[in-house]
């Protein structure tokens, strides 16, 4: 679980990011989430947007994904969501720090 201060941190990390998903009319389907997770697994921080078409609201996809990829949902602004997962083998972002 992310603190307030990590998820400032977090966001302002994101804020230089472009979305690297879309999730349409198929929604949270596994291979979307199977593909969060690699992007997960390589970045850690992600950002994604959620299409007009998709069938579901975009907190619903949000909390969809971060359960089934296990990851945290640093934010959900407009049609974005920003979602992060720490490595555990290998940490890129060091939220440790900022406490």
């Amino acid at each position: 679980m992310i603190n307030s201060k990590q998820r400032a941190y977090l966001k302002s990390l994101a804020n230089k990011m472009e979305p690297i998903f879309q999730i349409g009319k198929a929604g949270a389907s596994p291979e979307t989430v199977s593909a969060i997770n690699e992007a997960l697994q390589a970045r850690e921080l992600i950002k994604g947007t959620v299409l007009n078409n998709c069938p579901y609201d975009i907190k619903e996809v949000a909390n969809i994904i971060s359960e089934r990829a296990h990851c945290e949902i640093v934010q959900i602004i407009g049609k974005k969501i920003i979602l992060f997962r720490q490595n555990k083998k290998k940490p890129i972002i060091d939220i440790n720090s900022v406490l």
